[in-house]
């Protein structure tokens, strides 16, 4: 199970975190991601962490602003989000797999089996 939270209104400029809670796996997960969805658009890959690896992926958009990061002793990964856009308004949803996924496909959501309910994100003077 994966649940999200941390969303809410913020204005430019400001920034967020959004923490992922992860439970109920019986194995160890290979790769845990951020993804969003503005209205009418498809689903982007944000970022993503391979948890063994500890390496990270960002989607041009975000490098320099956000921060992937798998909080130690704690099943959560958490998303630090800062110099928030207005374009980066959308619901973010947490995603994972049990599966290790390839660098070039880990910020493509039809890689992943495991998927969070989603929370809102509005950046909004």
């Amino acid at each position: 199970q994966l649940v999200e939270s941390g969303g809410a209104l913020v204005q430019p400029g400001g920034s967020l975190r959004l923490s992922c809670e992860v439970s109920g796996f019986s194995s160890t997960l290979a790769v845990i991601a951020w993804f969003r969805q503005a209205p009418g658009k498809e689903r982007e890959g944000v970022a993503c962490i391979s948890v063994r690896e500890g390496t990270t992926q960002y989607v041009d958009s975000v490098k320099g602003r956000f921060t992937i990061v798998k909080d130690a002793g704690k099943s959560t990964v958490s998303l630090q989000m800062n110099s928030l856009k207005p374009e980066d308004t959308a619901v973010y949803y947490c995603a994972a797999d049990l599966l290790e996924i390839h660098t070039q496909k880990r910020l493509l959501p039809r890689y992943y089996d495991y998927w969070g309910q989603g929370t809102q994100v509005t950046v909004s003077s």
